[in-house]
């Protein structure tokens, strides 16, 4: 896949799972069917801007702003991150 095709897709949570602080464990989570996951600090600002409606490339540009890093790498680790949550099925591109 070409990175500018790449940079347009667009992730989502997949229908039954949610993103949210638990105030129980005062950590950010994603439950998902008979799972959880308790994502790092840096999946956390990826995740918050997961909305369904943001592409990879928007995302990316965000985070770069925000903490003035290189885009490429910004680009790959946030892709890499929402694949890997893709292949477990949490999320859908």
């Amino acid at each position: 896949m070409t990175e500018t095709a790449q940079a347009d897709r667009v992730p989502a949570f997949r229908r039954g799972t949610k993103f949210r602080f638990d105030t129980v464990r005062a950590a950010w989570v994603v439950l998902g069917p008979e799972r959880a996951f308790l994502p790092d600090e840096q999946a956390v600002e990826v995740l918050k801007l997961v909305d369904g409606a943001r592409s990879l490339g928007a995302i990316a540009e965000d985070l770069c702003a925000r903490f003035n890093a290189p885009t490429d790498l910004v680009m790959a680790d946030v892709a890499a991150l929402l694949q890997d949550l893709a292949d477990k099925g949490v999320m859908t591109w």
